[in-house]
């Protein structure tokens, strides 16, 4: 496994929706493979930044209209918790494919890559996602897309072309997120009710 280190050039956000679009409508290993190293943890985490605001102001929107969450509770909590989710889930894909199957990607490549298609499907997920009925079915159909997405860019990201090691390891990153999301839900419970 290789460190983090990454000292190539960041990529703007411009860059990386034209390069989100071409995963997104290409989707393989090879596309991601091409897109991996043309930007760093910083590119990752600004673009990632751009989903949590769209959800955040979605969600503090929303919050207006109900009496059992506050403005600011919702705000803030997806402002915190979707990039710091997305921290633990793509650390979690680097460390169990490093570890456990001697993938040889560094962190900025896994998170770079996981970012191309996380941050547009998500926010298509948030914006259809206050629809009633229709949001929620686009919302498990997005999730599906985001798993097979997730596939390919463990494969790609972590160089584990065999299925089982890359299926393995997007299960147990997301068995980590998921009980880390859970301590994170209980630690931030307090901004979601109002008070």
């Amino acid at each position: 496994m290789r460190g983090p280190v990454y000292s190539g050039p960041e990529s703007n956000i411009q860059d990386m929706f034209a390069q989100s679009t071409a995963v997104l409508t290409q989707p393989s290993a090879a596309t991601f493979e091409r897109y991996e190293k043309r930007g760093g943890i910083k590119s990752a985490f600004t673009y990632v930044l751009v989903a949590a605001v769209v959800s955040a102001v979605i969600a503090a929107f929303f919050a207006l209209f109900h009496s059992d969450v506050t403005f600011f509770g919702q705000f803030f909590s997806r402002l915190i918790t979707i990039p710091v989710q997305f921290l633990i889930f793509t650390g979690a894909v680097y460390l169990i494919g490093g570890s456990l199957f001697k993938g040889t990607g560094t962190y900025p490549e896994v998170a770079y890559t996981f970012a191309l298609f996380f941050v547009p499907l998500s926010i298509i997920a948030t914006v259809i996602g206050i629809i009633p009925i229709l949001g929620w079915l686009v919302s498990l159909l997005i999730s599906l897309v985001m798993v097979y997405f997730g596939y390919l860019a463990v494969q790609s990201s972590m160089n584990l072309r065999e299925q089982v090691p890359a299926i393995v390891t997007l299960v147990l990153a997301g068995i980590a997120n998921f009980i880390v999301g859970m301590v994170l839900g209980a630690a931030l419970g307090g901004l979601f009710v109002a008070g």
